[in-house]
């Protein structure tokens, strides 16, 4: 018998509250089918399956804070005549097994249970209230949606967020619509950081690279294309990051127990504010083999949901690097924490206007500090200024991104 576990959601999340069941007992599941909804303190998450499977028994109800690890639902193999068997439940997110960061452990703390039924139950007798999940009663608030009227596609006939969505004539469910806990938010990322400088040896470099021929070309590219079409400068560094990395792959991986695993594949972290506050760097995957506009339509879409708190779970899980960048208005330089079991963080600081030797001459130019803070356990400064390099390379060269 296998199992579906609460995933680890990044190093600073030790528990999380299991907002909703989309799949119920009996239920073919297929890799990549979103299976259940937990909340963090970064939000609402969308949590996957990485095997093909039978949901047998959900053991969490809704409701529920479970810590990293636990136990949410059994599951059986897809065998004749409903046979049953283990089924290999790689933890959510993990884009290939041999990729995926060594969960943490589960900590001590006892799961906190709700109340007899599950929230959301109707009391015995109680035929005038439905059975809903948490998160159906509150869009179902906010959208004035009638839940008697509501027909549940939820475990035993519960109504779930994309019945509601559907009763009020929505297109696209939604996932969450309570924003995250910040303070809550800022003591997990605390913490992690905090963990982060305890024990991983970080070394810092920068590097001051000239973009003007970068904008030249990017002020080019847009001038034909409808403004929801352009290209933005942060494209075109998440997509020279990937291409250094790609001969550069100590700085691409995962430290865990056993040492340094280098990843084959790039999914690049990226650094996007919440609104009202907070701070969430999920993954946008095989950044090294995206082109220019197909990065475009990944980073719109990521923020985008981002702000509407529709992230899922292998988002969180697989950055094999992060990238953090504060835009035209920010700092000038960026000097990044390590999020672990990552190994590297860039930083890009604002671009600006400003005088530059040119062969004998003064001119001005388009100037951005870059900054790379690494694992001293893995790479060394030598090392990491070839990549810098290797990096302003490949902005000289923005055609060939």
């Amino acid at each position: 018998m296998g199992e579906f576990v609460m995933p680890s959601l990044g190093a600073d999340m030790e528990a999380g509250i299991l907002v909703e069941w989309l799949k119920r007992p009996g239920e073919t599941v297929t890799r990549g089918d979103i299976v259940a909804v937990v909340e963090t303190d970064k939000g609402a998450i969308e949590v996957e399956i990485f095997e093909d499977a039978i949901i047998d028994r959900l053991l969490v109800d809704v409701g529920t804070k479970v810590p990293v690890g636990t136990p949410l639902a059994s599951l059986r193999t897809i065998g004749q005549a409903g046979a049953v068997g283990p089924v290999a439940a790689a933890p959510p997110g993990a884009a290939a097994p041999k990729e995926q960061a060594t969960p943490l452990p589960p900590p001590s703390a006892t799961i906190v249970r709700p109340a007899a039924r599950p929230a959301g139950m109707p009391a015995a007798g109680d035929a005038t209230r439905p059975y809903a999940s948490p998160a159906a009663r509150r869009i179902a608030l906010e959208r004035g949606v009638d839940l008697s009227g509501v027909i549940g596609s939820g475990p035993g006939g519960a109504v779930i967020s994309i019945d509601v969505e559907k009763a009020a004539g929505a297109t696209k469910p939604r996932a969450a619509e309570r924003g995250p806990d910040l303070a809550a938010m800022r003591r997990a990322i605390g913490a992690a950081m905090a963990r982060s400088k305890r024990e991983i040896p970080h070394y810092y470099l920068s590097r001051v690279i000239d973009l003007t021929k970068a904008t030249a070309w990017l002020e080019s590219a847009n001038a034909p294309r409808a403004p929801a079409e352009r290209l933005l400068l942060q494209v075109l560094t998440l997509r020279a990051v990937a291409l250094a990395l790609r001969s550069r792959s100590g700085f691409n991986g995962f430290h865990t127990a056993t040492g340094f695993r280098p990843s084959e594949r790039i999914h690049i972290g990226t650094a996007v504010a919440i609104r009202g506050g907070g701070l969430v760097a999920p993954a946008i995957h095989d950044v090294d083999r995206l082109t220019l506009d197909e990065l475009m339509g990944r980073l719109r879409d990521l923020v985008a949901r981002v702000r509407a708190g529709t992230l899922r779970s292998s988002e969180l899980t697989d950055p094999t690097v992060t990238v953090s960048s504060l835009g035209e208005r920010g700092a000038d330089a960026l000097f990044g924490i390590i999020y672990p079991p990552q190994v590297a963080i860039f930083g890009f600081g604002a671009p600006a206007l400003r005088p530059w030797v040119v062969g004998s001459a003064i001119e001005p130019r388009t100037i951005m500090t870059a900054s790379l803070a690494a694992d001293h356990r893995v790479t060394d400064g030598h090392a990491g200024s070839l990549l810098l390099a290797d990096l302003d390379r490949l902005l000289q060269q923005p055609a060939q991104l």
